[in-house]
């Protein structure tokens, strides 16, 4: 037979147990998670290459050397960049080697900012009224996205990456 006082001590135990696999799952999932990084302050975030938008500047990207792919790298390079680009896609042909920066409305210095973020140099202007946007992007088969690009960094980071969470 038990006496009480024994039921008592392995009620205890076992509740300890619990709550001690309790703390170790919920820590183990916050680490899994990852703790919210600490901001950049808003100088350090910005790149050369990433000119601040004063405004909003509409853009459209389109593939047009039949690359998979570029049109939505250059499409979140853009966004990063505090561009606003209203649409995305393929081009209605394949055959262009060049990238070209368009402007719209008849303001080359989007166009420019636009060009400096993508790394592309060739730029020119045609201005169209009937065009809901002020630039087009027209991606070429020879585009890369710039290494220096805050997407580019992105692309080779990886979210299980075990060192990341020693380092915090």
């Amino acid at each position: 037979m038990e006496c009480p006082g024994e039921r008592s001590l392995k009620l205890l135990i076992r509740l300890l147990l619990v709550g001690v696999s309790l703390f170790i799952a919920l820590t183990a999932v916050a680490i899994l998670l990852g703790l919210p990084e600490q901001s950049a302050p808003l100088a350090e975030a910005t790149a050369v290459n990433q000119p601040v938008v004063d405004g909003r500047v509409t853009v459209e990207v389109l593939n047009a050397g039949g690359v998979s792919g570029v049109a939505r790298a250059a499409t979140a390079a853009l966004r990063s960049a505090g561009f606003d680009v209203v649409s995305f896609g393929n081009a209605s042909s394949f055959d262009q080697v060049e990238s070209v920066v368009v402007d719209r409305i008849g303001d080359p210095d989007h166009a420019l900012s636009v060009a400096s973020v993508l790394g592309i140099r060739n730029v020119r202007s045609e201005p169209d009224s009937n065009l809901y946007l002020d630039i087009s992007v027209v991606l070429g088969s020879q585009w890369v996205l710039p290494v220096d690009s805050p997407q580019s960094e992105e692309t080779n980071t990886v979210w299980w990456n075990p060192w990341s969470w020693l380092q915090r």
